[in-house]
Protein backbone atom coordinates (compact mmCIF):
# COMPACT_ATOMS: atom_id res chain seq x y z
CA UNK A 1 0.00 0.00 0.00
CA UNK A 2 1.55 3.29 -1.07
CA UNK A 3 -0.60 6.33 -0.36
CA UNK A 4 1.19 9.71 -0.22
CA UNK A 5 1.06 10.81 3.40
CA UNK A 6 2.35 13.51 5.69
CA UNK A 7 2.26 14.33 9.40
CA UNK A 8 1.91 17.96 10.49
CA UNK A 9 3.71 18.11 13.83
CA UNK A 10 4.81 20.87 16.19
CA UNK A 11 7.13 21.75 19.03
CA UNK A 12 4.22 22.17 21.46
CA UNK A 13 0.47 22.42 21.65
CA UNK A 14 -1.01 25.63 20.28
CA UNK A 15 1.69 26.19 17.68
CA UNK A 16 -0.58 26.16 14.64
CA UNK A 17 -0.85 22.46 13.72
CA UNK A 18 -4.63 22.50 13.39
CA UNK A 19 -4.64 25.67 11.30
CA UNK A 20 -2.05 24.21 8.94
CA UNK A 21 -3.63 20.74 8.80
CA UNK A 22 -7.12 22.05 8.08
CA UNK A 23 -5.73 24.59 5.62
CA UNK A 24 -3.70 21.98 3.75
CA UNK A 25 -6.64 19.59 3.64
CA UNK A 26 -8.99 22.25 2.28
CA UNK A 27 -6.41 23.55 -0.19
CA UNK A 28 -5.69 20.06 -1.54
CA UNK A 29 -9.41 19.59 -2.06
CA UNK A 30 -9.49 22.72 -4.22
CA UNK A 31 -7.02 20.83 -6.41
CA UNK A 32 -9.57 18.03 -6.74
CA UNK A 33 -7.52 15.71 -4.53
CA UNK A 34 -9.31 13.23 -2.31
CA UNK A 35 -7.81 13.75 1.14
CA UNK A 36 -7.92 11.16 3.93
CA UNK A 37 -7.74 13.14 7.21
CA UNK A 38 -6.36 11.73 10.46
CA UNK A 39 -5.75 13.07 13.96
CA UNK A 40 -3.09 11.60 16.21
CA UNK A 41 -4.36 11.02 19.71
CA UNK A 42 -7.75 11.35 21.42
CA UNK A 43 -9.41 14.43 20.00
CA UNK A 44 -12.90 15.20 18.73
CA UNK A 45 -12.86 18.91 17.90
CA UNK A 46 -9.78 19.07 15.67
CA UNK A 47 -11.03 15.88 14.01
CA UNK A 48 -14.39 17.54 13.34
CA UNK A 49 -12.69 20.45 11.60
CA UNK A 50 -10.59 18.06 9.51
CA UNK A 51 -13.76 16.16 8.60
CA UNK A 52 -15.36 19.37 7.39
CA UNK A 53 -12.29 20.36 5.40
CA UNK A 54 -11.90 16.96 3.72
CA UNK A 55 -15.59 16.06 3.43
CA UNK A 56 -14.41 12.65 4.64
CA UNK A 57 -14.52 11.17 8.17
CA UNK A 58 -11.39 11.97 10.17
CA UNK A 59 -9.97 8.91 11.92
CA UNK A 60 -7.99 9.01 15.15
CA UNK A 61 -4.71 7.11 15.33
CA UNK A 62 -3.79 6.44 18.95
CA UNK A 63 -1.06 4.07 20.08
CA UNK A 64 -2.30 4.11 23.68
CA UNK A 65 -5.89 3.22 22.88
CA UNK A 66 -5.05 0.76 20.09
CA UNK A 67 -2.34 -1.75 19.28
CA UNK A 68 0.23 -0.81 16.61
CA UNK A 69 -1.32 -3.43 14.31
CA UNK A 70 -4.76 -1.88 14.74
CA UNK A 71 -3.41 1.61 14.05
CA UNK A 72 -1.79 0.33 10.86
CA UNK A 73 -4.94 -1.45 9.78
CA UNK A 74 -7.08 1.62 10.42
CA UNK A 75 -4.71 3.84 8.47
CA UNK A 76 -4.33 1.49 5.51
CA UNK A 77 -8.04 0.79 5.25
CA UNK A 78 -9.10 4.43 5.57
CA UNK A 79 -6.43 5.91 3.28
CA UNK A 80 -6.53 3.23 0.58
CA UNK A 81 -8.70 5.14 -1.90
CA UNK A 82 -7.32 8.62 -1.27
CA UNK A 83 -4.84 10.74 -3.20
CA UNK A 84 -3.09 11.96 -0.07
CA UNK A 85 -3.37 11.47 3.68
CA UNK A 86 -2.94 14.40 6.06
CA UNK A 87 -2.27 13.48 9.70
CA UNK A 88 -2.38 16.16 12.38
CA UNK A 89 -0.10 15.41 15.33
CA UNK A 90 -0.81 16.38 18.90
CA UNK A 91 1.21 18.48 21.34
CA UNK A 92 4.94 18.47 20.64
CA UNK A 93 6.49 15.93 18.28
CA UNK A 94 8.06 13.85 21.06
CA UNK A 95 5.49 14.49 23.79
CA UNK A 96 3.91 11.36 25.21
CA UNK A 97 2.88 9.80 28.49
CA UNK A 98 6.36 9.76 29.98
CA UNK A 99 9.96 10.94 29.59
CA UNK A 100 10.45 8.37 26.83
CA UNK A 101 7.70 9.96 24.74
CA UNK A 102 5.62 6.78 24.73
CA UNK A 103 2.70 6.96 22.27
CA UNK A 104 3.97 10.27 20.82
CA UNK A 105 3.53 11.68 17.33
CA UNK A 106 7.14 10.71 16.68
CA UNK A 107 6.35 7.06 17.44
CA UNK A 108 3.36 7.20 15.08
CA UNK A 109 5.56 8.68 12.33
CA UNK A 110 8.02 5.80 12.68
CA UNK A 111 5.25 3.20 12.67
CA UNK A 112 3.69 4.61 9.49
CA UNK A 113 7.04 5.54 7.92
CA UNK A 114 5.46 8.92 7.37
CA UNK A 115 7.29 12.16 6.46
CA UNK A 116 6.99 14.83 9.14
CA UNK A 117 6.65 18.56 8.54
CA UNK A 118 7.23 20.67 11.65
CA UNK A 119 5.02 23.71 12.14
CA UNK A 120 6.87 26.21 14.33
CA UNK A 121 5.51 29.32 16.03
CA UNK A 122 8.28 31.85 15.36
CA UNK A 123 7.01 34.64 17.61
CA UNK A 124 9.98 36.70 18.89
CA UNK A 125 12.56 34.18 17.67
CA UNK A 126 14.93 33.74 14.70
CA UNK A 127 18.04 31.52 14.78
CA UNK A 128 16.81 29.76 17.92
CA UNK A 129 14.09 28.20 15.79
CA UNK A 130 16.85 26.46 13.83
CA UNK A 131 18.33 25.16 17.07
CA UNK A 132 14.97 23.76 18.17
CA UNK A 133 14.40 22.00 14.86
CA UNK A 134 17.96 20.65 14.90
CA UNK A 135 17.33 19.26 18.37
CA UNK A 136 14.30 17.38 17.05
CA UNK A 137 16.38 15.96 14.22
CA UNK A 138 19.12 14.76 16.54
CA UNK A 139 16.93 13.46 19.38
CA UNK A 140 15.69 10.61 17.22
CA UNK A 141 17.19 10.40 13.70
CA UNK A 142 14.71 7.63 12.84
CA UNK A 143 11.87 10.18 12.80
CA UNK A 144 11.65 11.32 9.16
CA UNK A 145 11.51 15.12 9.50
CA UNK A 146 11.37 16.44 5.93
CA UNK A 147 10.52 20.12 6.17
CA UNK A 148 9.44 23.11 8.24
CA UNK A 149 6.52 25.53 8.07
CA UNK A 150 7.17 28.89 9.73
CA UNK A 151 4.13 30.26 11.56
CA UNK A 152 3.46 33.73 12.97
CA UNK A 153 6.22 35.46 11.03
CA UNK A 154 6.52 39.23 11.50
CA UNK A 155 7.59 40.44 8.07
CA UNK A 156 9.91 39.78 5.16
CA UNK A 157 13.15 40.35 7.12
CA UNK A 158 12.02 38.06 9.93
CA UNK A 159 11.06 35.41 7.40
CA UNK A 160 14.38 35.73 5.55
CA UNK A 161 16.48 35.21 8.69
CA UNK A 162 14.33 32.28 9.77
CA UNK A 163 14.48 30.62 6.37
CA UNK A 164 18.25 30.98 6.11
CA UNK A 165 18.74 29.66 9.65
CA UNK A 166 16.61 26.57 9.06
CA UNK A 167 18.20 25.74 5.74
CA UNK A 168 21.80 26.27 6.94
CA UNK A 169 21.53 24.75 10.42
CA UNK A 170 19.14 21.89 9.69
CA UNK A 171 19.47 21.25 5.97
CA UNK A 172 15.68 21.21 5.66
CA UNK A 173 13.47 23.04 3.18
CA UNK A 174 11.08 25.70 4.40
CA UNK A 175 7.75 24.64 2.90
CA UNK A 176 5.81 27.77 3.76
CA UNK A 177 5.62 30.85 5.94
CA UNK A 178 2.39 32.06 7.51
CA UNK A 179 2.32 35.66 8.78
CA UNK A 180 0.34 36.81 11.77
CA UNK A 181 -3.29 36.73 10.77
CA UNK A 182 -5.48 39.03 12.81
CA UNK A 183 -8.72 37.40 11.74
CA UNK A 184 -9.87 34.79 14.29
CA UNK A 185 -10.94 31.95 12.03
CA UNK A 186 -11.01 29.30 14.76
CA UNK A 187 -12.19 30.80 18.08
CA UNK A 188 -11.26 28.90 21.25
CA UNK A 189 -13.12 27.79 24.34
CA UNK A 190 -12.39 25.69 27.43
CA UNK A 191 -11.91 22.37 25.57
CA UNK A 192 -9.97 23.93 22.68
CA UNK A 193 -11.43 25.22 19.43
CA UNK A 194 -15.13 25.96 19.14
CA UNK A 195 -16.53 22.93 17.26
CA UNK A 196 -17.64 23.47 13.67
CA UNK A 197 -21.20 22.54 14.68
CA UNK A 198 -21.34 25.80 16.64
CA UNK A 199 -19.37 28.00 14.25
CA UNK A 200 -21.65 30.64 12.77
CA UNK A 201 -19.70 30.98 9.49
CA UNK A 202 -18.41 27.47 8.90
CA UNK A 203 -18.12 27.48 5.10
CA UNK A 204 -16.40 30.85 5.10
CA UNK A 205 -13.88 29.69 7.72
CA UNK A 206 -12.96 26.60 5.67
CA UNK A 207 -12.72 28.62 2.45
CA UNK A 208 -10.60 31.27 4.14
CA UNK A 209 -8.12 28.84 5.68
CA UNK A 210 -7.81 27.13 2.28
CA UNK A 211 -6.98 30.52 0.74
CA UNK A 212 -4.34 31.16 3.42
CA UNK A 213 -2.76 27.76 2.79
CA UNK A 214 -2.77 28.31 -0.94
CA UNK A 215 -1.18 31.72 -0.56
CA UNK A 216 1.52 31.01 2.01
CA UNK A 217 2.34 27.29 1.75
CA UNK A 218 4.24 25.56 -1.05
CA UNK A 219 1.55 23.02 -1.82
CA UNK A 220 3.52 21.44 -4.67
CA UNK A 221 6.57 20.88 -2.46
CA UNK A 222 4.47 19.51 0.40
CA UNK A 223 2.75 17.12 -1.97
CA UNK A 224 6.14 15.94 -3.25
CA UNK A 225 7.28 15.28 0.32
CA UNK A 226 4.12 13.24 0.91
CA UNK A 227 4.73 11.26 -2.27
CA UNK A 228 8.20 10.28 -1.04
CA UNK A 229 6.67 8.13 1.72
CA UNK A 230 7.66 4.51 1.13
CA UNK A 231 5.17 1.73 0.62
CA UNK A 232 4.13 0.19 3.91
CA UNK A 233 5.77 -3.22 3.92
CA UNK A 234 4.47 -6.54 5.16
CA UNK A 235 7.55 -6.80 7.35
CA UNK A 236 6.37 -3.71 9.24
CA UNK A 237 3.14 -5.47 10.20
CA UNK A 238 1.01 -4.63 7.17
CA UNK A 239 0.30 -7.88 5.40
CA UNK A 240 -2.50 -8.73 3.02
CA UNK A 241 -5.00 -8.94 5.87
CA UNK A 242 -4.44 -5.25 6.55
CA UNK A 243 -5.11 -4.28 2.94
CA UNK A 244 -8.72 -5.36 2.89
CA UNK A 245 -11.46 -2.82 2.53
CA UNK A 246 -13.66 -1.91 5.47
CA UNK A 247 -15.45 -5.04 6.78
CA UNK A 248 -18.80 -5.67 5.16
CA UNK A 249 -21.70 -4.17 7.08
CA UNK A 250 -24.22 -6.42 8.75
CA UNK A 251 -26.34 -7.91 5.97
CA UNK A 252 -29.12 -9.52 7.99
CA UNK A 253 -32.33 -7.95 9.31
CA UNK A 254 -32.09 -5.10 11.77
CA UNK A 255 -31.50 -6.46 15.26
CA UNK A 256 -31.94 -3.23 17.24
CA UNK A 257 -32.49 0.51 17.01
CA UNK A 258 -29.89 2.57 18.85
CA UNK A 259 -30.45 6.26 19.37
CA UNK A 260 -27.51 8.66 19.01
CA UNK A 261 -27.72 12.20 20.38
CA UNK A 262 -26.30 14.51 17.69
CA UNK A 263 -26.62 18.26 17.72
CA UNK A 264 -24.62 21.26 18.96
CA UNK A 265 -24.75 19.94 22.54
CA UNK A 266 -23.64 16.35 21.81
CA UNK A 267 -21.15 15.73 19.05
CA UNK A 268 -18.17 13.71 20.33
CA UNK A 269 -18.23 10.37 18.53
CA UNK A 270 -15.51 8.34 16.87
CA UNK A 271 -16.76 7.19 13.44
CA UNK A 272 -15.49 3.68 14.22
CA UNK A 273 -17.79 3.50 17.25
CA UNK A 274 -20.86 4.21 15.15
CA UNK A 275 -19.67 1.91 12.38
CA UNK A 276 -19.08 -0.83 14.94
CA UNK A 277 -22.71 -0.63 16.08
CA UNK A 278 -23.92 -0.86 12.49
CA UNK A 279 -21.72 -3.88 11.79
CA UNK A 280 -23.30 -5.61 14.78
CA UNK A 281 -26.73 -5.18 13.18
CA UNK A 282 -28.00 -1.96 14.74
CA UNK A 283 -29.68 0.85 12.88
CA UNK A 284 -28.75 4.29 14.20
CA UNK A 285 -31.38 6.94 14.85
CA UNK A 286 -30.12 10.49 15.32
CA UNK A 287 -31.85 12.43 18.08
CA UNK A 288 -31.56 16.05 19.21
CA UNK A 289 -32.38 16.89 22.84
CA UNK A 290 -32.35 20.52 21.76
CA UNK A 291 -35.01 20.19 19.04
CA UNK A 292 -36.98 16.97 19.45
CA UNK A 293 -40.18 17.03 21.48
CA UNK A 294 -39.78 13.48 22.79
CA UNK A 295 -37.58 10.43 22.59
CA UNK A 296 -38.46 8.29 19.56
CA UNK A 297 -38.86 4.51 19.88
CA UNK A 298 -35.38 3.02 20.38
CA UNK A 299 -33.93 -0.11 21.98
CA UNK A 300 -30.87 1.62 23.50
CA UNK A 301 -29.14 4.99 23.65
CA UNK A 302 -25.53 6.00 23.09
CA UNK A 303 -24.99 9.54 24.37
CA UNK A 304 -21.56 10.91 23.52
CA UNK A 305 -19.78 13.91 24.95
CA UNK A 306 -20.14 17.51 23.96
CA UNK A 307 -21.02 20.84 25.53
CA UNK A 308 -24.22 20.49 27.57
CA UNK A 309 -22.91 23.23 29.87
CA UNK A 310 -22.83 25.95 27.21
CA UNK A 311 -26.31 24.96 26.01
CA UNK A 312 -27.75 24.11 29.42
CA UNK A 313 -30.58 26.69 29.27
CA UNK A 314 -31.89 25.31 25.98
CA UNK A 315 -31.58 21.70 27.17
CA UNK A 316 -33.37 22.49 30.42
CA UNK A 317 -36.17 24.30 28.57
CA UNK A 318 -37.07 21.21 26.52
CA UNK A 319 -39.07 19.74 29.38
CA UNK A 320 -41.15 17.30 27.27
CA UNK A 321 -37.99 15.65 25.97
CA UNK A 322 -36.43 15.43 29.42
CA UNK A 323 -39.58 13.80 30.74
CA UNK A 324 -39.86 11.29 27.90
CA UNK A 325 -36.22 10.28 28.31
CA UNK A 326 -36.58 9.82 32.06
CA UNK A 327 -39.67 7.65 31.57
CA UNK A 328 -37.79 5.47 29.09
CA UNK A 329 -34.87 5.07 31.49
CA UNK A 330 -37.25 4.19 34.33
CA UNK A 331 -38.58 1.51 31.98
CA UNK A 332 -35.02 0.03 31.83
CA UNK A 333 -33.93 1.42 28.46
CA UNK A 334 -30.17 0.59 28.14
CA UNK A 335 -28.13 3.80 28.05
CA UNK A 336 -24.39 4.20 27.57
CA UNK A 337 -23.38 7.80 28.32
CA UNK A 338 -19.94 9.40 28.05
CA UNK A 339 -18.84 12.64 29.74
CA UNK A 340 -21.31 15.33 28.61
CA UNK A 341 -23.87 12.60 28.11
CA UNK A 342 -23.43 11.53 31.72
CA UNK A 343 -23.83 15.13 32.90
CA UNK A 344 -27.08 15.44 30.94
CA UNK A 345 -28.52 12.47 32.83
CA UNK A 346 -27.93 14.07 36.24
CA UNK A 347 -30.46 15.98 38.30
CA UNK A 348 -28.97 19.43 37.78
CA UNK A 349 -26.04 21.16 36.12
CA UNK A 350 -24.56 24.23 37.81
CA UNK A 351 -22.88 26.51 35.28
CA UNK A 352 -21.94 30.20 35.61
CA UNK A 353 -24.15 30.88 38.63
CA UNK A 354 -27.11 29.16 37.00
CA UNK A 355 -28.77 25.88 38.02
CA UNK A 356 -30.33 23.94 35.16
CA UNK A 357 -32.57 20.88 35.61
CA UNK A 358 -31.42 17.90 33.54
CA UNK A 359 -32.97 14.45 33.01
CA UNK A 360 -32.80 13.36 36.65
CA UNK A 361 -31.98 9.72 35.88
CA UNK A 362 -28.81 9.88 38.01
CA UNK A 363 -28.96 11.08 41.65
CA UNK A 364 -26.10 13.49 41.06
CA UNK A 365 -25.61 17.26 40.85
CA UNK A 366 -22.90 18.21 38.38
CA UNK A 367 -21.03 21.51 38.38
CA UNK A 368 -18.49 23.25 36.15
CA UNK A 369 -15.08 24.63 37.12
CA UNK A 370 -12.67 26.75 35.11
CA UNK A 371 -9.83 24.24 35.39
CA UNK A 372 -9.93 20.68 34.04
CA UNK A 373 -11.13 18.08 36.52
CA UNK A 374 -9.82 15.21 34.44
CA UNK A 375 -7.50 15.37 31.46
CA UNK A 376 -5.57 12.61 29.74
CA UNK A 377 -5.40 8.89 29.26
CA UNK A 378 -7.37 6.57 31.51
CA UNK A 379 -7.01 2.95 32.58
CA UNK A 380 -9.93 1.22 34.25
CA UNK A 381 -10.68 -2.10 35.90
CA UNK A 382 -14.27 -3.34 35.89
CA UNK A 383 -15.10 -4.19 39.51
CA UNK A 384 -18.91 -4.08 39.72
CA UNK A 385 -21.77 -5.61 37.75
CA UNK A 386 -23.07 -3.34 34.99
CA UNK A 387 -25.07 -3.63 31.75
CA UNK A 388 -22.12 -3.64 29.34
CA UNK A 389 -18.80 -4.98 30.67
CA UNK A 390 -17.97 -8.19 32.55
CA UNK A 391 -16.33 -7.87 35.94
CA UNK A 392 -12.56 -8.21 35.58
CA UNK A 393 -12.28 -6.58 32.15
CA UNK A 394 -9.62 -3.88 31.83
CA UNK A 395 -10.25 -0.84 29.63
CA UNK A 396 -8.22 2.01 28.21
CA UNK A 397 -9.73 5.35 27.33
CA UNK A 398 -9.34 9.08 27.80
CA UNK A 399 -11.07 11.96 29.58
CA UNK A 400 -11.17 15.74 29.29
CA UNK A 401 -13.80 17.46 31.39
CA UNK A 402 -14.35 20.61 33.40
CA UNK A 403 -17.50 19.30 35.04
CA UNK A 404 -17.48 17.19 38.19
CA UNK A 405 -19.84 15.45 40.60
CA UNK A 406 -20.54 18.16 43.16
CA UNK A 407 -22.91 16.16 45.32
CA UNK A 408 -25.30 13.24 45.29
CA UNK A 409 -28.88 12.93 46.45
CA UNK A 410 -28.66 9.13 46.53
CA UNK A 411 -27.01 6.69 48.89
CA UNK A 412 -24.61 3.84 48.12
CA UNK A 413 -23.77 4.87 44.56
CA UNK A 414 -22.57 1.96 42.45
CA UNK A 415 -19.55 2.50 40.17
CA UNK A 416 -18.51 -0.10 37.62
CA UNK A 417 -14.87 0.93 37.35
CA UNK A 418 -11.91 1.42 39.61
CA UNK A 419 -9.39 3.96 38.33
CA UNK A 420 -5.89 2.68 37.71
CA UNK A 421 -5.05 5.90 35.92
CA UNK A 422 -7.11 9.07 35.55
CA UNK A 423 -9.74 10.92 37.57
CA UNK A 424 -13.20 9.74 36.54
CA UNK A 425 -15.93 10.82 38.96
CA UNK A 426 -13.83 11.29 42.08
CA UNK A 427 -10.25 10.21 41.42
CA UNK A 428 -11.01 6.62 42.39
CA UNK A 429 -14.09 5.52 40.46
CA UNK A 430 -15.87 5.89 37.14
CA UNK A 431 -18.91 4.39 35.47
CA UNK A 432 -21.90 5.30 37.63
CA UNK A 433 -24.54 2.56 37.35
CA UNK A 434 -28.24 3.19 37.84
CA UNK A 435 -30.50 0.44 36.55
CA UNK A 436 -29.67 -0.08 32.88
CA UNK A 437 -27.61 3.13 32.66
CA UNK A 438 -23.81 3.28 32.65
CA UNK A 439 -22.52 6.87 32.85
CA UNK A 440 -18.77 7.41 32.43
CA UNK A 441 -16.38 10.31 32.18
CA UNK A 442 -14.12 7.98 30.19
CA UNK A 443 -14.38 7.86 26.40
CA UNK A 444 -13.48 4.57 24.73
CA UNK A 445 -12.57 3.84 21.12
CA UNK A 446 -14.24 0.84 19.49
CA UNK A 447 -11.02 -0.24 17.76
CA UNK A 448 -9.24 -0.39 21.10
CA UNK A 449 -12.16 -1.77 23.14
CA UNK A 450 -13.45 -4.56 20.95
CA UNK A 451 -16.20 -5.59 23.38
CA UNK A 452 -17.87 -2.18 23.42
CA UNK A 453 -20.05 -2.28 20.28
CA UNK A 454 -21.18 -5.93 20.67
CA UNK A 455 -22.11 -5.38 24.30
CA UNK A 456 -24.21 -2.30 23.57
CA UNK A 457 -26.03 -4.06 20.73
CA UNK A 458 -26.66 -7.12 22.92
CA UNK A 459 -28.19 -4.89 25.59
CA UNK A 460 -30.42 -3.32 22.94
CA UNK A 461 -31.47 -6.75 21.66
CA UNK A 462 -32.40 -7.87 25.18
CA UNK A 463 -34.55 -4.76 25.64
CA UNK A 464 -36.16 -5.22 22.23
CA UNK A 465 -36.93 -8.87 22.99
CA UNK A 466 -38.67 -7.82 26.20
CA UNK A 467 -40.78 -5.31 24.29
CA UNK A 468 -41.84 -7.85 21.66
Amino acid sequence: MNVPRIIIAGLRGGGGKTFVSVGLTAAFRTRSLRVAPFKKGPDYIDAAWLTMAANEPCRNLDLYLMSPETVLQSFVTSAANSDIAVIEGNRGLFDGMDAKGSYSTAELAKLLECPVVLTVDCTKATRTVGALVLGCQQLDPDVPIRGVILNQTAGSRHESVLRESIEQICGLPVLGTIPRIREQLFPERHLGLVPPQEHDRLTRAIDRVADVAGQYLDLDAIQRVAQEAPALRAGKGVGSRFCKTTPDPFSGPEVARIGIFRDAAFQFYYPENLEGLVREGASLIEISPLRDAKLPPVDALYIGGGFPETLAPALADNVPFLQSLRRAIEDDLPVYAECGGAVFLGEKLIYEQGEYPMVGALPVLFAFQKKPQGHGYVELETVEENPFYPVGESLRGHEFHYTYMQSSTGEDLSFAFQMRRGHGFDGRRDGLCCGNVLACYTHVHALGTGTWAPSLVRAAVRFRSRET
